[in-house]
């Protein structure tokens, strides 16, 4: 599946992004209608701990899926993000075994 990673106010290293990659090409088990996938990475101003702001579009046909988490680090806000987009693609999944 083809990632578009962008990150706004700082370079995320090539370590989190192939992270991110990983991460969402094992969405692919799931729902393999997947088209593409766009993340976008930012930067709370705030003095709180949970500052990181990771936000994902994964695009599938005739819709699109849109998770938004803040959390401490990225790579956890990967993590329950990509948790929250296989819920949803496993239950798109079973809507449309239901039609057939």
């Amino acid at each position: 599946m083809k990632v578009n990673t962008q990150s706004v106010n700082f370079n995320a290293d090539k370590k989190l992004i192939a992270f991110i990659q990983k991460r969402m090409d094992k969405l692919d088990q799931f729902y393999d209608k997947v088209i593409q996938s766009d993340v976008y990475l930012k930067l709370d101003n705030t003095s709180q701990k949970e500052n990181k702001i990771f936000e994902a579009r994964v695009s599938v046909p005739g819709d699109s899926i849109v998770v938004k988490k803040q959390c401490k680090t990225f790579e956890e806000g990967a993590d329950s993000a990509a948790a929250s987009i296989e819920r949803q693609l496993k239950k798109r999944k079973e809507k449309l075994r239901a039609h057939i």
